[in-house]
């Protein structure tokens, strides 16, 4: 969900600039920045703002840069003639200049006000057409972005099912290989065993290895993957859960691979999954 909007108008007195930023999060979290004069409309571009960008982390800003002659502030005269007047009085003097004294007191408090400029509805409905631009231009670039991931998940999705038919293949070898190493440790034992009972013990343990329904549940996983992928609705947080059951199942093969080409495979299975991870987040 990474993405920028920009928008710049020019208005009569003004020069507003419309940025919109995202970055990736599990939910909406909306920081809006705008002149206070704007203050009563923040509401609004709020609810926009959610309403079209529904996850990630979203920084509004609304830039104003005034290009008339004319300002807001100005100078607070008696406040500014009261300041020096008692700067005089601390320093005692009737050599006092007065440029020193204007420099140290229009930096006290109360020495600029601001006129509080009034909401202008036909400007404001402009600026609101901007954001609406910036909107557009956020969205486009989630879009191009969501093209890219989405060709990048169906490669490493299949790169699974390799790995995943690579564990499948070596599966009766790795059966072997715990058959042949059970028997060598009974017969370094030196030990007289019975048969009957070794075959049942090795059943049991073998049973306590079976990774058949992981491999079948990994599978259906991917496919129900590539499926929700596909789908029309917003599904990033649906293919979030299902990576998550994906996961599951690789750490489970890995536990019971006990096989160590086997256990490569599974390395690189995971390896694709945390590269999906680590994007999902981008997915709405």
């Amino acid at each position: 969900m990474t993405g920028y909007g920009k928008a710049v108008l020019q208005l009569p007195t003004k020069k507003v600039t419309i940025e919109i930023k995202s970055l990736n999060s599990k939910n909406l979290d909306l920081n809006v920045r705008i002149p206070s004069y704007y203050k009563e409309q923040e509401l609004n571009v709020r609810k926009k703002l959610a309403n079209a960008l529904v996850r990630g982390k979203v920084d509004f800003s609304i830039f104003v840069e005034m290009t008339a002659d004319e300002t807001s502030t100005v100078l607070n005269n008696g406040v500014i003639k009261q300041y020096m007047q008692q700067l005089r009085n601390v320093v005692q003097t009737g050599t006092s200049d007065d440029v020193e004294l204007l420099k140290m007191a229009v930096k006290m408090p109360d020495a600029l006000k601001t006129e509080r400029e009034e909401l202008d509805e036909n400007e404001w409905n402009t600026i609101n057409e901007h954001i609406d631009i910036a909107i557009k231009e956020i969205v486009q670039y989630r879009i191009d972005e969501a093209a890219s991931l989405e060709s990048d998940f169906k490669e490493r999705i299949e790169n699974i099912k390799t790995y995943l038919e690579e564990v499948k293949a070596l599966d009766g070898d790795r059966v072997e290989n715990v058959k042949t190493r059970l028997k060598k440790a009974i017969d370094d034992l030196k030990v007289d065993t019975d048969e009957n009972r070794f075959e049942q013990e090795l059943i049991y343990y073998l049973e306590k290895l079976d990774i058949n329904e992981e491999k079948v549940r990994l599978a259906n996983h991917l496919d129900y993957f590539l499926q929700t992928l596909d789908s029309k609705d917003s599904n990033g947080k649906k293919l979030g859960f299902i990576v998550q059951e994906m996961g599951r199942e690789i750490n489970t093969t890995g536990s019971k691979a006990n096989f160590a080409p086997m256990q490569k495979a599974v390395i690189q299975m995971k390896n694709e999954l945390e590269q999906i991870k680590e994007q999902i987040l981008n997915v709405l």
